[in-house]
């Protein structure tokens, strides 16, 4: 007879998928035929660069390349990645000691804190957050130490209230935590850093005996004068930190799942070890591919991002024109908007309810802020994997939706 289902004690540590209340409403009013302009998930709709697929094609004809493949990537792939990093952030990488192919940065991420964490270690995770930083180490039995993020300041004002919150959390950690998580550009909030703040970061860790995690997955979709450093230009930072890069967002290659960590001898060896075991790496042709990737003129990237630029753009200032002010980010392929006070205060509406509204009343899909945590609430996320025209559409539906609930005409400007 076949037991009935439950849930084994991993599984209970994880809370219920908030993204799903809102994609079983999606995925119901599209079978009643509504158009749904979807900003929900940030799941690149821009094809890879052209010469990039040729790659692949040709080296999947070959008869040769079928088999199982290197787990920590091809030595040839690993050059190219050291070489990379090299031209784009003038860090040097030993590709056979520093450096590691993954299966995504989620699954390099995932499988790093199962190498560096037993039942009973902590990590700090800012919040809001992408949800795996979060929960890898909840899933692998370690406990996770909220550090509320100060959306509401920048510049030097935003390094000072992290570092100070990060040290009331350290030293008020019993056993101190192990690992720092971060990841700037940072995914819901938009956050960017400069080197300085990594500075903080590296001198914080070595005087604290910490590692430090940093997810650059969003390190080249950067706008207007801002570029996205690496914590690795930080000198020694070697010692304590590795960095995770994603071809997902940069190359526009997400369904591949390719992406690669390196930095500190020490974090790479135990990933390698571990991954040894359960793994036989990406598929060989598209680890050829990569290479033809990260050895493209940099205007490939560059080509790729001002897309993303053009989206921000009409999207920000349409939502601006409405009454609803947020900021232009200055990367990453998101826009992280606090929902208007009317909604917020006058209608009673937390995140999930607004954006149900929009989905219902505006016809567009974004995911509310508390899926990437309780520090998240009040706030929706917008990925602009939409092009300008459906961007225009959604801006147009949310005027609707929001004289429907009188926010709009208490700010009548109009449309250009």
């Amino acid at each position: 007879m076949e037991k009935e289902l439950f849930e084994f004690p991993r599984i209970q540590r994880l809370p219920e998928y908030v993204f799903e209340h809102v994609n079983k409403i999606k995925y119901q009013l599209r079978k009643e035929g509504k158009d749904i302009v979807d900003f929900g998930m940030g799941n690149p709709d821009i094809p890879p660069p052209k010469h990039i697929v040729d790659k692949l094609c040709e080296v999947a004809q070959k008869k040769n390349v079928h088999g199982y493949s290197s787990s920590r990537g091809i030595p040839r792939l690993r050059r190219a990645i050291a070489n990379f990093y090299q031209k784009r952030f003038g860090v040097d990488i030993d590709p056979e000691t520093e450096a590691i192919l993954t299966i995504g940065a989620k699954e390099g991420y995932s499988h790093l804190m199962l190498a560096m964490l037993s039942s009973g270690d902590s990590v700090i995770v800012p919040t809001p957050t992408y949800p795996i930083h979060y929960y890898a180490p909840i899933i692998v039995g370690a406990e996770v130490r909220a550090l509320p993020l100060p959306m509401e300041v920048e510049g030097e004002e935003f390094y000072e209230e992290f570092m100070r919150r990060l040290y009331d959390i350290y030293n008020s950690s019993l056993p101190a935590p192990k690992v720092l998580v971060l990841s700037f550009p940072h995914n819901p909030t938009t956050l960017t850093v400069s080197k300085e703040f990594f500075k903080e970061i590296v001198k914080f860790a070595k005087q604290n005996d910490l590692w430090v995690i940093h997810d650059n997955a969003y390190a080249d979709i950067y706008f207007d004068d801002y570029v996205p450093p690496s914590i690795l230009e930080v000198e020694g930072a070697k010692d304590v930190a590795v960095e995770l890069y994603s071809l997902s967002k940069s190359f526009s290659m997400a369904g591949w799942r390719v992406a690669f960590a390196v930095g500190n001898k020490t974090l790479i060896w135990n990933l390698q070890r571990l991954k040894s075991y359960l793994d036989y790496g990406v598929f060989t042709p598209i680890q050829v591919a990569s290479i033809v990737a990260l050895e493209s003129d940099y205007s490939v990237i560059r080509n790729i991002a001002k897309v993303y630029e053009k989206r921000r753009n009409h999207l920000v200032e349409g939502l601006n024109r409405l009454g609803w002010k947020v900021k232009k980010p200055k990367a990453t392929m998101f826009v992280w908007a606090k929902i208007p006070d009317h909604f917020r205060e006058n209608l009673k509406m937390d995140s999930l309810e607004f954006s149900k509204f929009l989905l219902y009343e505006a016809g567009v899909a974004v995911s509310p802020g508390v899926g990437f945590g309780k520090h998240g609430e009040g706030w929706v996320r917008f990925a602009l994997v939409e092009n300008e025209m459906r961007i225009k559409q959604a801006v147009r539906g949310i005027r609707k939706a929001f004289r429907k609930a009188g926010f709009y005409k208490e700010n009548p400007k109009r449309e250009s």
